[in-house]
């Protein structure tokens, strides 16, 4: 694993400031953020009443640093959503690389992380002294703070009890010709996570496990669904325009 990795999920991210004049580094850790969230936003997520329990897929509750089990807020919640169901990850616990370490185990070779943020605010030294001598307000400078976190699903010999492994699921009620229909679409299908959607931007379909389902039917009908969206940005016209508005 590439050094620079190592610093960036042992939480020695660049501090990156919002002070005008020193927008490119800021521009660049935003943009990003930015485009994660949008990506997750064009994934389709809609409102409805979902037939499956998300209880037994690791979701939808919020993602949690496994060793402290301080649960992540703000952004972090989509980024960390769209990469357990983009890994199709069964659990919500997240590390750095150095807190793997710590729990008695590390990150499997080969693993990519997810990137979080900090966002805090800090006083200069320059601020403080001027704040002194005119006696007016220091003023607060926001940051952002990148880290690098992997989910326990990437680690291997972690010590027991540090995070809950999901309940086991059922077995699958399959149904062939089903099945075979789904193969026959050629779309990507993803397994997994506690969500169900068509991602236009990364043209892949997501689905929870099947035995999640109350009524495990509802499995395909729900598969099917997010596949007719797919099927609108390969044989309609404006298929992605539809596919980004349908319900």
């Amino acid at each position: 694993m590439a050094s620079s990795g190592k610093r960036r999920a042992r939480g020695e991210g660049s501090r990156v400031s919002t002070r005008k004049g020193e927008a490119g580094p800021r521009v660049n850790l935003y943009d990003e953020v930015t485009q994660r969230i949008i990506a997750e936003l064009e994934a389709g997520r809609f409102p409805w009443v979902q037939p499956w329990d998300s209880r037994v897929t690791g979701g939808p509750g919020l993602p949690m640093n496994a060793l402290t089990g301080r649960r992540y807020s703000g952004i972090n919640v989509l980024l960390l959503w769209g990469a357990a169901i983009g890994g199709a990850y069964p659990s919500q616990h997240w590390l750095t690389f150095k807190q793997a370490l710590e729990a008695g185990g590390n990150v499997r070779k080969g693993e990519k992380g997810t990137m979080v943020v900090y966002a805090d605010r800090f006083v200069p030294e320059a601020e403080k002294t001027k704040a002194r001598e005119t006696g007016e307000d220091a003023k607060a400078v926001p940051f952002l703070k990148r880290f690098t976190v992997f989910n326990v699903a990437q680690c291997e010999g972690l010590r027991e009890g540090l995070a809950r492994d999901p309940a086991p699921l059922p077995e699958r009620e399959i149904i062939p010709h089903a099945e075979a229909l789904i193969k026959a679409t050629g779309a990507d299908c993803r397994i997994g996570g506690s969500e169900a959607f068509y991602s236009p931007g990364g043209d892949f379909v997501a689905v929870p496990p099947q035995p999640a389902f109350r009524d495990q039917i509802n499995f395909y009908r729900t598969a099917f669904h997010e596949l007719s969206h797919n099927a609108a940005t390969r044989i309609m016209p404006r298929g992605v325009g539809m596919a980004r508005s349908a319900a």
